[in-house]
């Protein structure tokens, strides 16, 4: 991990929010259920939009966490747990303040992109997560529908293949949101992703050159 953010542990420890991940979750959750119940409309109160934040409504550069990334998709809830193991293994493994660190950046991101594209949603701050995890543990091991297992980094990758295809067919707006929806992956783990990358080329070069040498 970067030294910057050692220092910054050292110096700021002290605005960590604990059970930071479980409140999310817990906000997801409840918001989640209004829509489903109450009112399908909510979601759109919350959510992260240019033109509503500066007529005043700032709540919205917060409330946007908790607009519900789980609801619509294949998994359901399963999704919304998910989201709940990963985003507590990575605060076990990182402590309080590195997780807070992690979310603000992707916030951070979240607010650039909302200003520059006119909104944002949470869904990169949690793939980030998911990215993050599966950078750590690739090998682990976790069961589909609690029946199928697969490995995480089986998962990294269709979740990447997915990112890529809306990033080169999206819009100059839909671009700036995927990119910067992961600023807290890329800053903690930028270089180390850029290093792979860079040596898995290499070894490809020269396992290329080498065969062709021995033709």
């Amino acid at each position: 991990m970067n030294n910057w953010i050692d220092k910054m542990e050292r110096r700021y420890g002290r605005f960590a929010i604990p059970y930071l991940i479980n409140g999310l979750m817990i906000g997801q959750l409840a918001v989640g259920l209004i829509v489903l119940l109450i009112n399908w409309q909510f979601a759109g109160f919350i959510s992260l939009s240019r033109s509503a934040v500066l007529h005043g409504q700032i709540w919205r550069l917060i409330t946007f966490l908790f607009q519900p990334v789980w609801l619509g998709g294949a998994l359901g809830i399963l999704n919304l747990v998910f989201y709940f193991w990963i985003g507590n293994s990575l605060t076990r493994a990182w402590g309080d303040f590195r997780m807070t660190l992690f979310i603000a950046l992707g916030v951070l991101g979240a607010w650039i992109s909302c200003f520059l594209a006119g909104g944002a949603s949470p869904d990169g701050i949690f793939l980030s997560m998911m990215f993050a995890y599966t950078w750590m543990w690739p090998e682990q091991g976790v069961l589909l529908f609690g029946i199928i297992p697969f490995k995480m980094k089986y998962l990294g990758w269709y979740e990447l293949l997915v990112w890529a295809v809306q990033f080169l067919t999206g819009t100059l707006a839909t671009k700036i949101s995927l990119v910067l929806g992961l600023l807290g992956f890329l800053v903690f783990f930028g270089r180390e992703v850029f290093d792979w990358c860079r040596d898995t080329l290499t070894g490809y070069k020269r396992r290329r050159d080498w065969q062709n040498r021995n033709r």
